[in-house]
């Protein structure tokens, strides 16, 4: 077996072990919902743009065995990936027992991620986050059946390489409301798509957001731990700035994780904000990011 080989069966390795957790309760034929737990992916926009090797020696710290990886102008190891190349990062998430497990590109829009889709196959990933963008068509109904035509070709690459798209609904995309989600579920063909929700961008209502997660069910694909607080879109005292995150913001996550425990879900869960400007760590120091990150996990567990 040659190195790259090797490199390229020791990721997949590390995504089976990752998984292993959630599967063991299946295999063995006990209640897996009464053993429910959340899946946590570390998102490389959270640390700015520190070295990709000092994010990955994060992950454990935050109880995850994934990470989910951005590019400028959020961060830039997806760019940092590129500048390593492949052999590098192998090794670096070798060596930290990280799966490379989503890779996110709003910057390419969901017509032209086919470019991605090998190089997230080729580290083991399983997962491309992209936005909607917008779609032709007079009702949101249409505009979703349009949406999901056009993505054929995108959908075929995902399947050849055993990998999903997760389309992240946003506000000014064609995934802005309730309705447009629910549509969209209903359309959904192929298991190769779902949706990557962002509680940010939805009503802050835990009752709604609970009930769009029990319309999707299987094919809600990816969770962002996220509410809007005071937003992000204007610069806010850091404390005001927090209030995106779970147990920070008055979003009460109890009735959505239920929801979660309902279907099942086996995806991962991402405790997520933006700073302003994007681009720099949610907090001045790694050390700090982390500890962040861990108060609202303890939150989220709390809730559960």
């Amino acid at each position: 077996m040659s190195r790259r080989e090797f490199g390229r069966q020791a990721i997949v390795s590390i995504g089976t072990l990752a998984l292993a957790g959630s599967n063991a309760a299946t295999l063995h034929g006990t209640d897996t919902k009464s053993e429910f737990s959340l899946n946590y992916i570390l998102g490389s926009p959270m640390y700015g743009t520190a070295p990709l090797d000092e994010v990955l020696g994060e992950a454990a710290k935050i109880g995850a065995q994934a990470i989910d990886i951005w590019p400028r102008h959020h961060a830039n190891h997806r760019e940092q990936m590129d500048q390593l190349g492949f052999e590098h990062v192998e090794r670096l998430l070798v060596s930290h027992s990280v799966q490379l497990g989503v890779i996110t590109r709003y910057d390419l829009g969901p017509q032209r991620i086919q470019s991605e889709i090998p190089v997230l196959s080729r580290y083991g990933g399983k997962l491309l986050v992209c936005g909607a963008g917008g779609s032709a068509g007079d009702t949101d109904k249409e505009r979703v059946q349009n949406f999901l035509k056009s993505m054929r070709p995108q959908l075929a690459e995902a399947e050849k390489r055993n990998v999903k798209i997760g389309i992240e609904n946003h506000s000014g995309t064609l995934l802005n409301s309730p309705d447009s989600l629910r549509y969209f579920a209903d359309f959904i063909e192929s298991d190769h798509i779902g949706l990557a929700m962002a509680p940010y961008h939805l009503p802050q209502d835990p009752k709604l957001i609970a009930d769009l997660i029990e319309h999707f069910g299987s094919k809600l694909v990816f969770f962002q731990a996220w509410q809007h607080g005071n937003g992000c879109v204007k610069k806010l005292p850091k404390e005001e700035e927090l209030l995106q995150l779970p147990g920070r913001g008055p979003l009460d996550f109890r009735p959505i994780l239920a929801a979660l425990r309902r279907i099942n879900y086996q995806g991962w869960t991402e405790i997520f904000m933006h700073p302003v400007p994007r681009g720099i760590p949610i907090l001045p120091t790694t050390a700090e990011v982390t500890e962040e990150i861990n108060r609202s996990r303890s939150y989220l567990e709390t809730c559960l």
